[in-house]
């Protein structure tokens, strides 16, 4: 070709677009960086700070052994958060009661044994509650969920008590069986005095093993508790996308009874990161971060004082709509949620102008058009790759199917952000042949800020994410067309995109897992997308304008980084016995027939339990607990028979009424199961109560029990008509260990948690 077509070397046009992305690659890792923990308060910190090493000793022991809700050693636990809390000199006392709820999917009861302790205030204008539970998943020593709440709990305290007394009351409630059916907390919310007036809860969780501690869930109209928080908390970490977000989703915490009560405000902190240990064997100490601890705590400790001292009756009430705030640097921007619209509008207007600027400098109609038709390619091509990644790790390691994020994913998530800069390098490489940077760069931008409206009127909280960057780009697209200051606007709207959105993403990876690693590459691609006059410098410039240049260097080079990361991740992530892979089982047996079941819910890429289960069955007709836990389609295998006794049924009392039989029966487990359950087969039960609690009846009664008593649960049931009822009666145990024909897992395998995992399961019929 003549010499004037060839593209001209890049060196001087790249020099600034390196330095630029350097520069803003700086940026974004600093502003992480100010969202991470802080390094942990020794045990000699002043008795006013919060110590995450004096709280390390409270989380050690709670975390012993697992401690799921009726077990002996969920009563060392509650021993022993008593024994600390009259050590301190602080009024406390146990709430036994029966709590109801069918928050996981199902009509559940359980009894409770609540810790309260009190700290009085010196001149009370409501009641600030400070919750976690202190009960652990069934094969989970609970050291992150819930001991890192119990330690903040104890720690705070302690803090609060080497000081003046504050303001308001200072409730502590340390509830029962969060796992089983968040019961704890709703008995406390619905039967206990302390709870009548309502006020502000802080709850305090873990859903992992490390990370920041993210205030992830707040009460509807939390204007005046944001700015609370935000004020108060030494390192605030929060987004209102991700309230918005677990609204719409059927996870629950002890939060949720405080929440639907509709007389309490409050905020819900947890840290998430490391998820692999979650409800596992090896959600121990060990595998716990002690900085995540510190900045639980640390937060925990402000919020109290300053929330100890506001007016806590104007706080627990909702204040006008829900605000948007996300963290900047170390701090955290927020605007009233009546902002959202005019911004988001504002987004797109200012987008609009930037097209008709660049129609007016010289770019044709029909090449505008088309960039935007091409604008929305990078953002759906980004948040695709995330899910090919995850597709093709499957292929490749399909024991990564038994998490929602691998033991170590750093380097897949960085694997997930150099494939989202692939997306959109690759796109703009293969597009400047027809249209220019800037076209390219509004027909993005068109997207992003049709996002952000499209995100206001859904999940309002939400916007900012797309609404701001869509302005800064076209601002900056604007400053490029009118000014000679291109460079510099692209550099200041890029800065601006990267802290508002780099945090935000981080708090993405570990809360969707990289299973769902979509929205963090979506938000990944819109960063690229602000930046793309940057990256344009990237790439050669035609000599005299009538050729476009054409390289696919920085690509490549995106590609390459993501292969690396790829590789190392899997290197990172090998089965072992630090990064066991976790397979479900348990055990049923049928007291009726004596035929006894391996279940499967799951799969076994490991084939450790191929020696016990051969075939697919639904046994949830046999086995009513079972039922929405994967078993319909669960893989089974025959077992043999243990000889292990069922649940016992007493008929105690029995009358008719106007026609209807009144029955009063005493269930009782001969092994002590802590778990009981009964679902109705023949009859119907008009209305039931279980240990003086009403039990709700739909279509048929069925009832869980957690913690079932020693002395038996007390059970009186009103039965329409005279006729027969047919009860199947099934009681679960833990642990399979010592069940005949078990094989034990090998290393690297491990257990998979849950909230009835490890189960033995006897049922059988009683007609009555």
């Amino acid at each position: 070709m003549p010499r004037s077509e060839r593209p001209v070397t890049t060196p001087r046009r790249a020099v600034p677009g390196v330095v630029a992305l350097l520069l803003l690659a700086a940026l974004a890792r600093g502003a992480i960086a100010t969202a991470n923990p802080p390094q942990p308060e020794p045990s000699s910190a002043p008795a006013g700070t919060f110590s995450a090493e004096r709280a390390r000793i409270h989380q050690e022991r709670v975390s012993t052994r697992p401690h799921p809700t009726g077990s002996p050693a969920a009563a060392e636990v509650r021993r022993y958060i008593l024994d600390e809390l009259s050590a301190a000199g602080i009024d406390t006392r146990v709430q036994d009661a029966v709590g109801s709820t069918d928050a996981l999917g199902a009509v559940s009861l359980a009894r409770v044994q609540n810790v309260i302790a009190r700290l009085p205030g010196a001149g009370s204008s409501g009641t600030l509650f400070l919750v976690a539970h202190y009960d652990s998943a069934t094969i989970s020593h609970g050291a992150g969920d819930d001991g890192a709440g119990v330690a903040t709990l104890l720690e705070t305290a302690r803090a609060l008590r080497s000081g003046p007394a504050p303001r308001n009351d200072v409730v502590l409630v340390f509830t029962d069986a969060e796992e089983a059916c968040l019961c704890g907390a709703e008995a406390f919310v619905s039967q206990d005095p302390a709870a009548a007036a309502g006020g502000v809860v802080l709850n305090f969780e873990s859903r992992g093993s490390s990370g920041p501690a993210i205030m992830f869930e707040t009460s509807r109209g939390n204007g005046d508790l944001v700015a609370a928080y935000a004020r108060a908390a030494p390192r605030p970490v929060a987004t209102s996308f991700a309230v918005e977000v677990y609204r719409l989703l059927p996870n629950d915490t002890d939060f949720s009874p405080f929440r639907d009560a509709g007389r309490f405000g409050g905020l819900n902190t947890a840290y998430i990161d490391g998820s692999a240990a979650y409800h596992q064997p090896q959600d121990d100490v060990a595998h716990q971060s002690i900085s995540s601890l510190q900045h639980l705590g640390t937060n925990a400790l402000a919020m109290t004082r300053a929330l100890a001292d506001a007016d806590i009756a104007t706080l627990a009430r909702p204040s006008g709509t829900d605000a948007t705030y996300f963290p900047i640097l170390g701090r955290m921007i927020r605007y009233p949620g009546g902002f959202v619209w005019p911004i988001a509008l504002l987004a797109l207007l200012v987008v609009a102008v930037a097209a008709v600027l660049l129609r007016r400098a010289g770019t044709r109609a029909p090449r505008l058009l088309g960039a935007i038709a091409w604008g929305a390619v990078p953002l759906l091509g980004a948040a695709g790759t995330s899910l090919l990644l995850w597709r093709g790790l499957l292929l490749l390691r399909p024991e990564y199917g038994q998490f929602a994020d691998p033991w170590a994913p750093g380097w897949f998530r960085l694997a997930v952000v150099a494939l989202a800069f692939t997306t959109v390098l690759a796109w703009l490489t293969l597009l400047r042949r027809r249209f220019d940077a800037a076209a390219l760069s509004v027909g993005a931008l068109f997207w992003l800020a049709v996002l952000g409206v499209v995100l206001a009127a859904l999940v309002p909280g939400g916007s900012y994410l797309a609404a701001v960057p869509a302005l800064c780009g076209a601002l900056a697209v604007i400053a490029g067309v009118r000014t000679r200051w291109a460079l510099p606007a692209q550099f200041v709207a890029g800065a601006a995109t990267v802290v508002v959105l780099a945090p935000t993403i981080a708090i993405f990876f570990p809360a969707t897992g990289l299973r769902l690693a979509a929205p963090a590459a979506l938000f990944t691609a819109v960063i690229a997308v602000t930046l793309l006059p940057v990256l344009d410098l990237l790439l050669p410039a035609p000599a005299d304008g009538r050729r476009r240049g054409r390289s696919a260097a920085p690509a490549l080079v995106a590609v390459l980084v993501a292969t690396v990361a790829i590789g190392a991740g899997l290197a990172a992530n090998r089965p072992s016995t630090a990064h066991p892979v976790p397979v479900a089982m348990r055990y049923a047996l049928d007291a009726d027939t004596g035929k006894a079941y391996w279940v499967r819910p799951g799969g076994d890429p490991t084939g450790w339990s191929d020696a016990l289960v051969t075939r697919r069955e639904d046994l949830t007709t046999t086995f009513p607990m079972l039922r929405g836990r994967g078993a319909g389609t669960a893989t089974v295998g025959d077992a043999r028979p243990a000889p292990l006794a069922p649940a016992e049924v007493r008929l105690v009392g029995a009358s008719v009424e106007r026609g209807d039989r009144q029955l009063r029966l005493r269930i009782t487990s001969a092994r002590g199961a802590r778990v009981l359950q009964l679902t109705q087969q023949q009859g119907r039960v008009l209305t039931a109560t279980a240990r003086g609690r009403e039990v709700p009846i739909g279509d048929r009664f069925e009832l869980r029990f957690h913690a079932l008593p020693a002395e038996g649960l007390d059970l009186d049931l009103r039965v329409q008509g005279t006729g027969p009822l047919r009860l199947r009666v099934e009681d679960a145990s833990d642990g399979l260990d010592s069940l005949p024909g078990f094989v034990p897992r090998p290393e690297g395998v491990s257990a998979l948690g849950g909230h009835t995992a490890e189960t033995t399961i006897v049922a059988r019929t009683v007609t009555l």
